[in-house]
């Protein structure tokens, strides 16, 4: 009987695991092939797996919550129909948690933080499972006394929560042993390890638990200011030029290209020239190494209907002219919109652009996407009162300005660098042929 293994398809660059959000084929059912059998959800984007192979599913080996890596075996199919299981990857699912021996009382609980070591037990633990344990300091041997719910009695997240939330009571003593002093039983968790309550805070307060989204957003940012130290240089761009002709031509653009013609992928355009101006701000560090990357992979940050953000990335886009970058950039901001960008859309990004004009504001400092090392805000294109200067005199005028913020990796992008790149930028946006063809 031939068996088919689906493993989790690797995301896209720097994407190691990801969350099973739910299952939507089960054991015994029949798949066709590339049919979606389950959903996951990175970082970055949720998306869906397809089957491999025509036939019945015979095995899961993760549970939803679970993180299976990038390659893990994460269900098998058999290819011929109906038949026997089979034999376990080397999940050691099959011993159920009821049957592991209770632990004895004199062992002491493991400390917030400790490591635990999952070596000794013969029972499967999803590596969510573990993580929860180590953060929690729950030991082995308590986290062998839970009840499992899951598939084989597994220890499922809830499980593991479930028994948190409960203070962690003891496990129960050999039926032989005497009764537990009161002094032994161990105190209820404090509330700050759980979710805060109203009562916790003075005034009128409402708690709203971040969306899986928003906490890996969170981590990820963190993580970005922890790994590079952020410095960032602003400029002035005259726009005066570019919205006179945008106005100019986006009806006829919109009528011969059925495409909206925005100011991004005009501003995308010069940060790509400036871009091959200066070269070292389209890298990434690896240790003492400076990873120069040849391909130009603009990334686009876009609001979610949700508020929370993601990144989706015009890959090679220096091989696109300026009606390419405007159908790619609306295609992505289209997909993101409507939840439909696949992983490919937002991994492999060398450089990312950010538009805080888009809700009104002036400026903005930008945190870095890691593994990049600089990114660029674009502001609000205003009126503004200006100096302009002619050959007869200098005189005021009313000119459209627009504010550029440059952060960048001060370990490897110096002031000198990333001041004069966000220079170029602007100089190209200001020498824009109020003539050009499109």
């Amino acid at each position: 009987m031939a068996q088919v293994e689906v493993k989790l398809p690797k995301m896209g660059e720097s994407v190691a695991e990801a969350t099973i959000t739910t299952w939507l084929k089960q054991v015994g059912d029949t798949v066709e092939a590339e049919e979606s059998i389950v959903e996951i959800a990175t970082d970055k984007v949720d998306s869906e797996v397809p089957s491999p192979a025509e036939g019945v599913i015979t095995q899961v080996f993760f549970e939803e919550g679970d993180v299976p890596q990038v390659g893990d075996v994460i269900a098998i199919i058999s290819s011929e129909g109906e038949g026997a299981a089979p034999a376990p990857i080397e999940t050691k699912a099959e011993t159920p948690v009821a049957s592991a021996p209770v632990a004895t009382a004199a062992a002491p609980a493991a400390s917030n933080g400790a490591t635990v070591d999952f070596s000794n037990s013969d029972n499967f633990y999803s590596p969510l499972v573990k993580n929860i344990a180590k953060e929690e300091g729950i030991s082995l041997q308590e986290l062998e006394s839970i009840q499992g719910t899951g598939a084989n009695h597994r220890v499922t997240k809830n499980d593991i929560l479930g028994y948190i939330a409960n203070g962690k009571p003891q496990a129960a003593a050999p039926v032989a042993a005497p009764a537990a002093a009161p002094a032994e039983v161990k105190p209820a968790k404090p509330a700050a390890a759980g979710a805060p309550k109203a009562s916790d805070f003075a005034g009128n307060v409402e708690i709203i638990e971040m969306d899986r989204m928003r906490k890996l957003i969170s981590k990820h940012m963190v993580s970005s200011k922890q790994t590079s130290p952020h410095v960032t240089s602003f400029v002035e761009a005259d726009m005066t030029n570019i919205v006179k002709w945008r106005n100019k031509v986006k009806d006829k653009f919109f009528q011969r290209e059925g495409e909206k013609l925005t100011f991004t992928p005009i501003i995308m355009e010069a940060i790509i020239k400036a871009i091959k101006d200066f070269p070292l701000v389209n890298v990434e560090v690896q240790g003492d190494y400076i990873i120069k990357k040849n391909d130009i992979n603009l990334g686009m940050a876009t609001a979610l209907p949700s508020g929370n953000l993601i990144v989706p990335v015009i890959h090679n886009a220096d091989n696109y002219n300026l009606t390419g970058l405007a159908k790619q950039v609306n295609n992505l901001a289209a997909k993101a919109r409507n939840n439909n960008l696949s992983p490919d859309d937002i991994s492999g990004g060398t450089y990312t652009m950010t538009n805080v004009g888009t809700f009104g504001n002036v400026m903005g400092t930008p945190v870095i996407n890691q593994p990049q090392v600089a990114i660029l805000a674009v502001g609000a294109i205003r009126k503004m009162a200006s100096v302009i200067e002619t050959a007869e005199g200098d005189f005021i005028g009313i000119r459209q300005k627009m504010f550029l913020s440059h952060a960048y990796d001060h370990r490897v992008v110096d002031g000198a660098l990333g001041g004069m790149f966000v220079r170029r930028v602007a100089d190209y946006l200001e020498s824009f042929d109020i003539n050009r063809e499109i």
